[in-house]
């Protein structure tokens, strides 16, 4: 057996001693994973008789496949024993890549190209780069190679390559190679950050090593030194690409667990940069740099740990390289790492709530560390720039420092704990942003709140925080980051990271937060006059803002506990509120915000607005017009905080409407509220739209509707309806599609002769072409005709475009028509997402007959699915339920889908037997459906 020119080197990492022995390839031979020396020399031996090159490659490629599977199945099963850590995971997987490297350089060398007396020309050096240099892969990452040659590439070197790669490949390993001169990685290395990134993190893995060493050397002197500060401004704005990409926030809903803020590849930005400027091989090294604290290091270590034990689990289950941590495998994750459910959250809650923080404490580390060095090394700002900018006049013990907001004195800072509050306003006030050091003493020094939690001057400061800088969005959310807020109101603590595992929320309660405030500053400084005019007015009229500020600070405090949130952060808000200052009356009005915010919310979108009982409840329950415009702007602030595409034009309406309804019902009376004048105003105002009708058919379409059409309908959609009746067949369906913007919706009109069952007919037609129904009302005229208006979205929830809308029609009328069976067309349609299928929804079923004078109210609250309203209202028909309107209120996955309904004879439902059978009925649909859609 030819020798190679040189003695192959062996993996830069020892084997892990704690990895259980697999069983071996071959009986009797030795392991890739534990000893990858003795399972190359018993391959070459094997190989060496052979003399067919197909087939030693071949055999080579059998044995090391064999062996890969069974080392990665032993990684893969000592990960189960310490699933939340995984640094020793990803060196195994990196040190029996290793082994497979070795092993192909080695059949290539020595039994398929031997060369006995190699030229000086005639050497290779193999080296990891990437994350493969670092050492650090997950079962499924790629394989960099950089193949290094003294000059041109040799034909045996090329020999030598092909034949690496051929084996890796039909190993089915994914693997990035260059060919490359140590001349050809320094002009490459300036030309390009990212070869140069690659090159920084080259480790030797085998063959002739002085090339390795001279590519070592070569870099450091000819083009690292002297170029440091270039490197990190590149890698900082490519830093915040990436991140501008990745959404931009670090608490998105599925987040990339590499390149997601607070990812992987922000500890590796850090590495790339500590490498480059110190030469360092680990974070730990930074500790004796000054960099990090020992406290911060292993903060810093433990995140490190458990992002990387994410990324794994990711790829074991999707087996393949997956780096999104999508609804679906967050499940299986937190299965996997050991979270169990408990203290009414799932178990998937509490490892995202887990890995946010780390999240959080790698993007607060990483900031310390870039902003340090960026100190140090990037450019400063040009000296007539410097001379001619206006400076901010500090208060004493601050400092500039960098353009950023230092402290004088750390000592005499920590001597009065209020300074740890004093900071973030004196932020606020100069418009500077707090320096890292500075945010880094108040990190270390959280314990000193307790000192300051009752202090009327800290509660004092921290409402102005809100209250007087017209930007309390930043100094929260870094107070935030760094334990402030939790600290200060400890009662804040638990909602800290903690996500609510459902589509509809698209950030974690504390961020949902700051979002809400952050809405409400944008509204006073006046910049969403156009987007919401109402909330605009309000706050131009004045409200107490103190009250406004601390009630949507507060409002979900109490998430996450088996108890209603809302009742338990009414009661949390009770014993915050007094701390931060407010009086008696303020702490009243705030403990009923918090006790109430969703009221508007609900009422708007699961109840029908035009039914007189809807705002009468709706008023006794506000009482005043101050509580009113309170809980309007905070409900406002409340849904657009939820996440971009929340809100709507939808929404806007419904909450416009029952603000000023509402309103005018507390100035005039509730007795004001009633039917008949409702129904005289509507007809009166018909009568002014239908001005050019002959009298005598105006006088039949005003005579043939019953009280609740008139008030149910705007004047437009009974002005569309009027056209639709006149003259109209028995055997006639006539349809009205129109958008209508101001709700972001179509509006589906249609009229025929009525008959039992017909809602559910038109939900399954409207279904069976994609149509989200978000409201609906249907009328029976005196003179046996159905008036049904739905009012829809498309998938993404917006009106359907013109040029779609034919063919809306044409699927409603062939439905109608009975051409087509809505059922079973809807069998294959009705489907819940993958990524959706692990949220869970207890379905809730009530009844109501208190909430409406004529109808029944039943509320279903559940998982939503294409075909549910076709589900539920077929099931309403066959029991002979009369559905006179339905609303249709969606969040995410879920869905309230609310009916106000009468038996057969016209009455409500009261028989409390009756309403168990149809409860027992409609949940039996909606079990059923559910099962047909998860197929």
């Amino acid at each position: 057996m030819t020798q190679l020119p040189d003695v192959l080197a062996a993996p830069a990492s020892e084997p892990a001693q704690h990895l259980p022995h697999p069983a071996v390839a071959r009986s009797n031979a030795p392991s890739l994973l534990d000893d990858p020396a003795g399972f190359r020399a018993a391959l070459l031996a094997e190989l060496a008789p052979l003399s067919d090159s197909r087939e030693i490659r071949a055999l080579a490629v059998q044995h090391l496949t064999e062996a890969r599977r069974v080392g990665c199945e032993a990684i893969a099963a000592d990960l189960a024993s310490h699933p939340r850590a995984a640094r020793d995971t990803v060196r195994a997987y990196a040190r029996l890549t290793d082994g497979i490297v070795l092993t192909v350089l080695a059949v290539a060398c020595d039994v398929l190209h031997p060369l006995p007396n190699p030229t000086e020309g005639e050497r290779i050096a193999v080296l990891a780069v990437g994350g493969y240099g670092r050492a650090e892969m997950a079962p499924g990452s790629d394989l960099d190679l950089l193949l290094l040659t003294p000059w041109k590439v040799t034909p045996w070197a090329e020999s030598i390559v092909e034949s690496m790669l051929y084996m890796l490949w039909d190993m089915k390993l994914k693997v990035g190679h260059a060919v490359r001169t140590v001349k050809d990685c320094l002009r490459l290395g300036r030309e390009d950050y990212t070869i140069r990134t690659a090159l920084l993190e080259h480790r030797f893995i085998g063959g002739h090593e002085p090339l390795a060493a001279e590519l070592r050397d070569r870099l450091r002197a000819e083009l690292f030194r002297g170029t440091e500060a270039e490197f990190i401004e590149a890698k900082l704005a490519e830093r915040a690409e990436r991140h501008r990409r990745q959404g931009g926030q670090r608490y998105v809903l599925e987040p990339n667990v590499k390149e997601g803020k607070g990812g992987l590849r922000d500890l590796q930005t850090l590495y790339w940069i500590a490498k480059y400027i110190h030469q360092v091989e680990s974070a730990a090294e930074l500790i004796d740099q000054g960099v990090f604290t020992a406290e911060e290091h292993d903060a810093f270590h433990e995140a490190e740990g458990f992002l990387w034990a994410v990324r794994c689990h990711l790829h074991l289950i999707s087996g393949r390289a997956s780096d999104q941590l999508t609804f679906d495998t967050q499940v299986e994750v937190a299965r996997r790492m050991g979270y169990e459910d408990s203290a009414g959250r799932r178990a998937v809650e509490h490892f995202m709530q887990d890995y946010f923080r780390h999240a959080t404490r790698v993007g607060e580390l990483t900031r310390i560390f870039l902003t340090a060095l960026e100190a140090r090394h990037v450019k400063r700002a040009p000296m007539l720039e410097r001379i001619f900018r206006r400076r901010r006049k500090l208060k004493p013990g601050y400092r500039e420092d960098g353009n950023r907001l230092g402290i004088t004195d750390p000592k005499a800072f920590l001597s009065d704990p209020l300074n740890l509050l004093r900071l973030f306003e004196e932020g606020l006030r100069t418009g500077l942003l707090i320096h890292p050091e500075a945010m880094r003493l108040v990190a270390a020094n959280l314990p000193l709140f307790e000192d300051i939690r009752e202090d009327r001057e800290a509660g004092r400061i921290f409402l102005d925080l809100m209250l007087k800088h017209g930007n309390p969005e930043r100094a929260l959310r870094r107070m935030n980051e760094i334990g402030v807020i939790a600290a200060f109101i400890p009662e804040f603590e638990p909602i800290v990271a903690m996500m609510q595992f459902n589509v509809y929320h698209h950030y974690t309660v504390d961020e949902h937060t700051i979002q809400c405030i952050s809405t409400l500053a944008q509204i006073e400084r006046g910049e969403l006059v156009e987007e919401l005019p109402l909330s605009s007015s309000i706050l131009t009229a004045g409200v107490n803002r103190r009250v406004l500020y601390v009630a949507l600070l507060l409002h979900d405090i109490g998430k996450g506990r088996p108890e209603d949130h809302s009742i338990l952060g009414a009661q949390i808000a009770r014993r915050v509120a007094p701390r931060l200052g407010l009086n008696h009356e303020e702490c009243e009005t705030v403990e009923w915000l918090v006790r109430y915010h969703l009221l508007m919310s609900d009422m708007a979108q699961k109840r029908d607005l035009s039914d007189p009982r809807t705002l009468r409840d709706f008023a006794k329950a506000v009482k005043t017009k101050k509580r009113l415009d309170l809980l309007t702007v905070l409900t406002v602030c409340d849904i657009r905080g939820v996440g971009p595409g929340t809100w709507n034009n939808w929404k806007a309406m419904l909450l416009r409407r029952l603000f000023s309804e509402t309103a005018a019902a507390l100035e005039t009376g509730l007795e004001a509220v009633n039917r008949d004048q409702r129904a005289d105003e509507a007809k009166r105002a018909l009568r002014e739209a239908l001005a050019d009708w002959d009298a005598r058919d105006l006088r039949a379409e005003l005579g043939r509707h019953y009280p609740p059409y008139w008030q149910g309908l705007p004047t437009d959609t009974q002005a569309v309806f009027a056209q639709l009746l006149r003259g109209i067949g028995d055997d006639e369906i006539r349809i009205d599609l129109h958008p209508d913007p101001d709700r972001d919706a179509t509006r589906a009109a249609f009229a025929l002769a009525d008959h039992p069952g017909i809602f559910s007919r038109l939900a399954g037609a409207l279904a069976l072409v994609g149509a989200n129904v978000v409201d609906a009302r249907t009328y029976t005229s005196k003179d046996g005709y159905a008036t049904a208006v739905f009012w829809v979205q498309d998938a993404e929830g917006r009106p359907y475009e013109a040029a779609k809308l034919p063919r809306l029609r044409q699927m409603i009328d062939k439905t109608l028509k009975g051409e087509v069976v809505a059922r079973e067309a809807l069998a294959d349609r009705d489907k819940v997402k993958k990524r959706e299928r692990e949220f869970r929804f207890p379905t809730h079923i009530s009844f109501d007959n208190e909430g409406s004078d004529i109808y029944t109210i039943i509320e279903v609250d559940t998982r939503d699915r294409p075909g549910l309203l076709f589900d539920l209202t077929r099931t309403l028909a066959n029991n002979t339920i009369y559905i006179a309107s339905a609303v249709i209120a969606t969040f995410g996955a879920q869905v309230v889908d609310t009916f106000y309904v009468k038996d057969m004879f016209g009455l409500k439902l009261h028989s409390r037997a009756k309403q168990e059978a149809l409860e027992k009925k409609l949940r039996q649909a909606i079990a059923e459906g559910a099962e047909r859609a998860a197929r």
